[in-house]
Formats: C-alpha cells, sequence, structure tokens
C-alpha cells in the first residue's frame, strides 16, 4: 500500500520513514557466534542428514520443553504433517479456523477433513464445549492451537480428548518456551509443534520441531523425516523428506544462546506500549498471564469500531501509509479461504466468535528490531487516528485507491 494520507499524516505530510516498522521482523541471533558455527559446518562437510548440531539442538530443546524427545524439522509445517501422519489421524479432525492456514493445509494435504471449530472469544484459542458439539463418528483427533503466546484450555481439551479416545495433538508455533499452569507447553497432548520460522521471535532461518513423551510416536516420527529409513538402506516406513539441516541447527543453537534477552525486549515493548494505549477508546491489548512463563512475541489488539470511531481496516490503511506494517492476524479465517470456502460454504455459521475477531484483530511490531522510540512512534500514530477516526473514514471512502 503505496498510497499516503498526506492530509491526515501524523507527522505533517512528512516524507514515509527510511525505515518500515514491520510485524515479524527477524531476530538475529550472535553473529559472530553463528558464523564460527557455521565455519564449524563447512570443515566438517556435515551439512545435514542428522549432523551433531541437530543432535545437539534437539537434545537441548526436549531438555527446554521437559519432554523425552524433540525431533527437529525443515520446517513448522511439515513437522504438523509427520506428526498428524504418525499419530495416525483420518477422517475428519476438529481445528480452529483462527489460525494461520498451514494448520488447515497439513490436515487436507492428506486428504483428512479440517472441521472449524469455534474459539472462546476471551481466549480466542478453541472453545472446548464447541468442540465436543462438534465431534462424530468420523473424527479421530483435535488439534488445538495456541494462538500469539498464549495457550490453549489444555485441561478441558485433555477431558474431551480422552473422553471420547480422541488424539490431542497442538500447533505450538507461538509459544515456544512458555508454559502453562507452570509446565512447559511442549509437554501437553501427544504431541505439539513448534514453527522456527524467520518471523519467530525465535527462528533458525526456516525450520521447525515436533515435541512429545510418546516414544512410539516419536519413532515413527524419525522415521518418517527420513525417508523412512532405519540404517543406511534400510527404508522401513513410509516418510518424506523433513530434515533440519546443520546450517539451521547452527542457528537454532546460537539463538538459544541469547534467548532470553529477546524476551526481555519483547516484555519491554509490551509494557510500553500497554502504558500508551491505556485508555485509547475502542482499543484493548490482550494480556499475557505473567505468572507463567511467556515470549510475548505478539502485540494483539481487539478493535471495537464503535468506541474507537475506526473500523481495524481502517486503522491498517493509516499504518501501512506512514510504513508500519501491522498486520490483520488471521484474517479472514480458514473457513474463508480455499479450497474451505467452497467446500464449506455455510462455515460461518457455526463459527459466530470467530467472524466477529477477525475484523477486530490487529498486531503490532515488536521484537529486538524496535526500540522504545518505534514503540512511541506506533502508539502516537494509533492515538491520532482513534482521534480523527470519523474524517480518516470519511477520507478513504472518497478517495480512489491507487491504480
Amino acid at each position: 500500500m503505496k498510497r499516503r494520507l498526506e492530509d491526515l499524516a501524523v507527522f505533517g505530510g512528512s516524507p514515509a520513514f527510511a525505515e518500515a516498522l514491520h510485524v515479524g521482523r527477524p531476530n538475529i541471533a550472535d553473529r559472530e557466534r553463528l558464523l564460527a558455527r557455521i565455519n564449524e559446518v563447512l570443515d566438517r562437510r556435515w551439512l545435514t542428514n542428522n549432523g551433531p548440531l541437530v543432535q545437539e539442538f534437539e537434545a537441548r530443546v526436549a531438555e527446554r520443553e521437559g519432554v523425552r524427545h524433540c525431533i527437529a524439522m525443515c520446517n513448522g509445517t511439515v513437522g504438523l504433517e509427520i506428526a498428524i501422519r504418525a499419530a495416525g489421524l483420518s477422517g475428519e479432525v476438529i481445528v480452529p479456523s483462527l489460525t494461520f492456514v498451514a494448520t488447515a493445509h497439513a490436515l487436507e494435504w492428506q486428504q483428512i477433513t479440517p472441521v472449524f471449530c469455534d474459539v472462546d472469544p476471551k481466549t480466542y484459542t478453541l472453545d472446548p464445549r464447541q468442540v465436543e458439539a462438534r465431534i462424530t463418528p468420523k473424527t479421530t483427533g483435535i488439534i488445538g492451537v495456541h494462538l500469539w503466546g498464549r495457550p490453549c484450555d489444555v485441561e478441558a481439551l485433555a477431558r474431551v480428548a480422552a473422553e471420547h479416545r480422541l488424539r490431542l495433538l497442538y500447533d505450538a508455533a507461538h509459544v515456544f518456551d512458555t508454559t502453562c499452569l507452570g509446565r512447559a507447553i511442549g509437554g501437553y497432548g501427544d504431541a505439539a509443534v513448534f514453527s522456527f520460522h524467520a518471523t519467530k521471535f525465535f527462528n533458525t532461518f526456516e525450520g521447525g520441531a515436533v515435541v512429545t513423551n510418546d516414544d512410539e510416536l516419536a519413532r515413527t516420527m524419525r522415521l518418517m523425516k527420513n525417508f523412512g529409513f532405519a540404517g543406511y538402506d534400510n527404508v522401513i516406513h513410509v516418510g518424506t523428506n523433513g530434515k533440519m539441516s546443520e546450517l539451521s541447527a547452527a542457528t537454532g543453537l546460537t539463538g538459544l544462546e541469547t534467548l532470553q534477552e529477546v524476551v526481555t525486549v519483547n516484555r519491554e515493548n509490551f509494557h510500553a506500549y500497554q502504558d500508551a494505549l491505556a485508555g485509547i477508546p475502542g482499543i484493548t491489548l490482550l494480556d499475557y498471564d505473567e505468572r507463567e512463563r511467556c515470549n510475548f512475541q505478539y502485540v494483539v489488539l481487539d478493535v471495537d469500531p464503535r468506541a474507537a470511531s475506526i473500523t481495524r481496516d481502517d486503522l491498517v490503511t493509516v499504518f501501512w501509509a506512514e510504513n508500519v506494517l501491522a498486520r490483520r492476524y488471521f484474517y479472514p479465517g480458514c473457513h474463508r479461504m480455499e479450497p474451505y470456502r467452497t467446500r464449506f460454504p455455510d462455515a460461518g455459521r457455526h463459527l459466530p466468535a470467530t467472524e466477529r475477531l477477525v475484523e477486530r484483530t490487529l498486531t503490532l511490531p515488536t521484537g529486538t528490531a524496535l526500540d522504545t522510540a518505534g514503540v512511541r512512534r506506533v502508539t502516537d500514530l494509533m492515538a491520532f487516528a482513534v482521534r480523527h477516526g470519523r474524517a480518516i473514514t470519511e477520507r478513504l471512502r472518497v478517495t480512489p485507491p491507487p491504480a
């Protein structure tokens, strides 16, 4: 979006800022340590295929998550696909629509039907009561999504899964290095899948991992991520190529060494946003339960258009015009994306909370690329946009979009 709202610009119509503020801008690990590890990898000439750094990385992650097994993957999506298949899921699996589309695609890719379930409007995660109502004789599992660094109702979902003899997996892409009920998040469910994509607060450039306490499930996933090989030339299981490279593991190990520094910056940014946004009408900042270990990875707002006098989408337009690349996570909801909107045209009738939330949530920049001045720039812009909401809305309605 290149068009600027010159007559409404907070900074007097000045030129666009030289540096955009992004949601998900990568946090970079210590460069010298990373390059030293990469040089070691190059000297060994062992670039992939379960190298020593991958093995070390798996051990470190398993220890941090308090689980017996960590299986490093080339990315979180492949990790989710392998976990789904290794767990024996088929038929129908219950998932939220308020998630990144990879959650649904990982099922659809394997000809498993994602059954979209509504979320609790307060937590934005799967509503266990709604999950139970969506169970059919074809249901084989539940995939809960720990959203924006905030966990699902793990106890209630575990009860539902146990009562109906269903597998329970978690898409834990947003919650690495967090706890729930005083316990590391990776220990819940049959398995949890992390994403270490570049946009996550902890990244391996591109990567992911599945963690579990199920020995047999771990054994199967290790086979599946390497074409089903058990030994040099002995294939005993169907598989694919889901391996993490040594370069990604080098990035991950280096990132683990400074992980707490990143979390500290995220926490400081979050509290700065919290202070600056307090009192702005119609803008509610989703809170973290700081009694738990939190990664503060996302700064998420709920925008009430009546109280704020501006819609979430018009706020996005203002932010992008000022080079603040806020995001509408997770708009428009998986059920409104293909192939799901064609296959399930009436899905929205069962998802009233999701339908409401996808029109109101807004994610703001954070991370080590943002300092307190950057937070102030974002919050000043927010205050201005809300204060002049009606004028901005009128301007946007009469100004044609750029060609």
